[in-house]
């Protein structure tokens, strides 16, 4: 059920019909629009006896909402979700394209800054790097963990950029939470409900990224765990679904952009590289992910991929990378976009990204 408010609604019209809602037994979401507020109801089993609300002061339709996923539907909110970010111009789902880069990984100190300095030049407003790796062997590099967090933490205090990574459980939620800018939720815990409804209970950013076999209702409904908690700030990601196809890691389902894009306010962005798993098509499905109108790019980026610890195969080069922004630049206001121009941000600071006391770890 939607209460649908008037658009003259004072703040105390729409808190009394918040409290009226908590008193009923069901949950308020209050979601301001560009005209009026909506007011979300969650957790009636059924229709809610539309003589509680619809006469009080303020209200002035109430609307069933038929699809299964309640607060992410565009019919509970119809203007696009905008994710902003204080003391930056950086928004998620504005006019903007959100450009995030980074490593896969984070290796060592050196590694991550001499990776930011290159991405943060050419227009990158977000650094994504992992701290914690989820990964198929439990040979394989996990990360750095708090230790990465910190170096990311320290990127963000030079560049600007926000900080992308991912948690991977409850634990390292927490840690995630108190450095990063947006919290990521990976492709293998997309229906990792327990650790969704914890997402929903922060106050950060959350990137969701589509699991491997999920279809458009189940990642749908996985956004709809994290917002039934609470946390409205939800950006999806596609990045490629499993399928008999053996020439790419991924099929990248561009098609899902607009699909999301009818259904649903959320910002959704694309991630070429784990949609591709190749360096060589990382751009060329950049651009078609411009095209079709994705709110953002999140694109991996490693100076020595051959040496990198993860994912190097689909790591671009840093002198890619600008490429890569160089003609996304020249697609972006086609559909209406901006991306910052190359060159236009220095570092905040002369600190050099010189080695420190953390030192780059070796292959295990």
């Amino acid at each position: 059920m939607l209460v649908v408010m008037q658009s003259h609604a004072t703040e105390e019209q729409i808190r009394n019909v918040c409290n009226k809602v908590e008193e009923l037994g069901y949950r308020a979401h209050p979601m301001p629009g560009a005209q009026r507020t909506a007011i979300g109801i969650t957790g009636n089993s059924g229709e809610v006896e539309p003589s509680a609300l619809e006469e009080m002061p303020g209200v002035q339709e109430l609307i069933q909402v038929s699809k299964p996923y309640k607060l992410v539907s565009r019919e509970v909110k119809k203007e696009n979700t905008v994710i902003r970010f204080p003391d930056t111009e950086a928004t998620i789902g504005g006019a903007g394209l959100a450009i995030i880069a980074g490593p896969c990984a984070i290796e060592s100190r050196e590694q991550a800054f001499a990776i930011a300095e290159h991405v943060h030049r050419a227009g990158a407003q977000f650094f994504r790097g992992g701290a914690y790796k989820p990964r198929t062997s439990p040979y394989s590099f996990q990360g750095l963990e708090e230790q990465g967090l910190r170096i990311m933490a320290e990127i963000r205090e030079q560049f600007g950029m926000k900080i992308v990574t991912e948690a991977v459980d409850h634990e390292s939620l927490a840690l995630v939470e108190e450095y990063a800018d947006v919290i990521q939720i990976g492709a293998r815990n997309m229906q990792n409900f327990s650790l969704l409804k914890r997402a929903g209970r922060s106050r950060k950013p959350v990137m969701l990224k589509r699991g491997m076999s999920a279809t458009l209702e189940e990642f749908l409904m996985a956004a709809e765990y994290i917002m039934s908690e609470g946390n409205y700030k939800v950006v999806l990601c596609e990045r490629g679904v499993r399928t008999f196809a053996d020439h790419t890691r991924n099929t990248l389902d561009l098609s899902v952009v607009p699909a999301v894009q009818r259904l649903s306010h959320l910002p959704i962005v694309v991630d070429p590289s784990h949609g591709t798993g190749k360096r060589n098509k990382v751009t060329p499905l950049s651009r078609a992910a411009v095209a079709v109108g994705a709110d953002g790019l999140i694109i991996e980026v490693h100076n020595q991929p051959d040496k990198a610890l993860s994912d190097g195969q689909q790591s671009l080069y840093p002198e890619q990378f600008e490429e890569l922004m160089a003609q996304v630049r020249q697609i972006a206001p086609v559909v209406g976009r901006t991306v910052p121009e190359i060159g236009l941000h220095k570092p905040s600071s002369g600190i050099k990204a010189s080695a420190s006391s953390v030192q780059p770890v070796s292959s295990l």
